[in-house]
């Protein structure tokens, strides 16, 4: 009986977590918030372009699902120049410009992206993502419009800004 019971807390034990991430809900609005830009400038929501759509790709440079999403990004740069584009990571300024520079070379040049560092560790508390990466599509007042964390889905993200680049 008792062992029974301890694999049953066990079991309890080790689900929780899942169950927890999932209950997880994505920011509704654009959370307040300070990242620092490359330069260590801090950057805050206050600072957030207005009225374009506001894209943020929350990436770790060792997770290979954010890689293929930088890629898609990336071939899709052009689609994205009157979005703002805010590429957000936790990881040092020299790992990001290396993972940025393999899988997003057009995105860093564009005038539309900006480079953010989490150092305060935000994100994840402020944003509320499942997990990497995660893809977020707020409108021009930062009301959430789409959010995804599977890298497979960046076309409907590309789909709704070409949408909303029409109105």
């Amino acid at each position: 009986m008792l062992i029974r019971k301890v694999l049953i807390l066990i079991t309890l034990i080790n689900l929780f977590p899942v169950l927890s991430a999932k209950a997880q809900v994505p920011a509704p609005k654009v959370p307040a918030f300070t990242f620092y830009q490359m330069n260590k400038k801090a950057f805050t929501d206050k600072q957030l372009v207005k009225g374009k759509l506001l894209f943020f790709i929350f990436f770790d440079a060792t997770c290979d699902h954010c890689k293929h999403a930088l890629q898609q990004a990336n071939l899709h740069s052009k689609d994205l120049n009157k979005t703002a584009v805010y590429l957000i990571s936790m990881d040092s300024e020299k790992t990001i410009h290396a993972f940025l520079k393999d899988n997003a070379p057009d995105l860093m040049k564009s005038g539309n992206v900006l480079m953010l560092q989490d150092v305060n560790d935000e994100f994840i508390k402020k944003f509320t993502p499942r997990k990497y990466p995660s893809i977020f599509l707020y409108s021009r007042d930062k009301k959430l419009l789409l959010y995804d964390d599977n890298e497979s889905n960046m076309t409907h993200f590309f789909k709704l800004i070409e949408a909303n680049q029409r109105k």
